[in-house]
């Protein structure tokens, strides 16, 4: 263990506690003014000069002006759950830290500290970068639109938790080109025309229509994309009628699609809509069909993630860093940064427990240290790539 990981250790105190503080602020979307005013004030406590970005918050620490910038990132917002673990630092509203946010906040303050009091081994600017919107794919853009990736070389980011079964407790995983799927969303409403439940020939039924549409978006993945590339098609909401006697107007459903590839997503998007249109001139109705863009792929640089490894081996013993042999379908707007700059985004296995995005998600506090500690490693070898 080198000097940086020991110090990263014995930060792991402040750690928790500014892990526990931000889960009670959980915020949704794009404002978070409790969790934005939090982070400003532990910044400045650790002598840095945050200042908003957009909807976001940055800070600069500069060792060596005229050297290399490298881009350190996390998101910031919660999900619309309310939170049922029962821990005692629980979130009492209806928002809950259920994706590790929290966490990811708290390693990357703990790498501004850690870096802070070790500026002279910089070898040029560390930008520190905390984004909300993550969850909605709607807060990396306009954080770069006002200006976060001026003058950076390089990026990277970090996500806690159990995405990968592979990695165990405190276990990074890295991997080299496509690591995570497209992120969108979709939306249909069948129309067609109402009628007594007992006189459906008098009707233009947009259940029926429903009904053939699930069916149908069953085979866009079997049928149409190629068995060794994986894409994923799911219907998470569903409403139409009111009563069980009627025959509604219209109805409505919302889903997802994932792909690793520009044109696999494309693909999916034409025919998320064209299948809809078509079930419903079937049945001589009208789908209103809308694809809702979210984020792109996550393709982490080769060189720069190799570059990555060699750095974390400084920090962890090698059997902790495993390389992912598949990517997961789960999508991140880290994406967008890794579009314009190179970088990585890697994993730490956050222990057992409830999946992601459930009302009693939660992780092992122990690995926090983790992160920070390879985080300010990256940010110290970064001058001699």
């Amino acid at each position: 263990m080198n000097q940086r990981a020991k110090a990263a250790k014995g930060l792991q105190p402040r750690l928790v506690r500014w892990r526990r503080e931000l889960h009670g602020l959980a915020e949704v979307g794009l404002d978070l003014p409790r969790t934005t005013a939090y982070l400003s004030r532990e910044l400045e406590k650790l002598g840095l000069d945050p200042r908003p970005l957009g909807p976001g918050i940055v800070a600069d620490l500069i060792g060596f002006p005229s050297g290399p910038t490298l881009l350190l990132r996390s998101d910031m917002d919660a999900l619309p759950i309310k939170e049922e673990t029962g821990l005692p630092f629980a979130a009492s509203g209806t928002a809950m830290h259920a994706c590790g946010h929290d966490g990811h906040m708290a390693m990357l303050l703990g790498a501004a500290a850690l870096l802070v009091e070790d500026r002279e081994a910089l070898g040029g600017t560390v930008r520190f970068l905390f984004q909300p919107g993550e969850e909605i794919a709607k807060g990396a853009l306009p954080l770069i639109a006002a200006g976060a990736l001026d003058g950076v070389d390089a990026v990277c980011g970090l996500h806690i938790g159990r995405l990968f079964d592979e990695l165990a407790t405190g276990q990074v995983g890295y991997r080299p080109g496509p690591a995570m799927a497209s992120m969108d969303r979709f939306t249909v409403t069948f129309r067609g025309r109402g009628a007594h439940g007992a006189l459906p020939h008098r009707a233009i039924d947009p259940i029926v229509m429903a009904g053939e549409y699930i069916g149908v978006l069953q085979t866009l993945v079997s049928r149409e994309m190629p068995a060794l590339r994986p894409t994923v098609v799911s219907l998470g909401r569903i409403e139409g009628g009111r009563a069980f006697n009627v025959i509604p107007d219209e109805v409505y459903l919302e889903g997802t699609f994932r792909a690793l590839s520009a044109e696999d997503r494309d693909h999916l998007g034409r025919r998320v809509q064209e299948l809809a249109r078509g079930v419903a001139a079937l049945h001589g109705g009208e789908a209103l069909a809308f694809w809702d863009r979210g984020a792109p792929p996550v393709v982490n640089d080769g060189a720069f993630t190799e570059f990555f490894r060699q750095s974390a081996l400084k920090v962890l013993p090698a059997r902790d860093l495993v390389e992912l042999q598949s990517p997961v379908m789960v999508g991140e707007d880290m994406a967008f940064y890794l579009q314009e700059r190179p970088g990585t985004f890697f994993f730490l296995g956050g222990g057992p427990g409830e999946a992601h995005h459930h009302a009693r998600f939660d992780f092992d506090e122990g690995v926090l240290w983790r992160g920070s500690a390879l985080f300010a490693q990256l940010a110290v070898d970064f001058r001699a790539r």
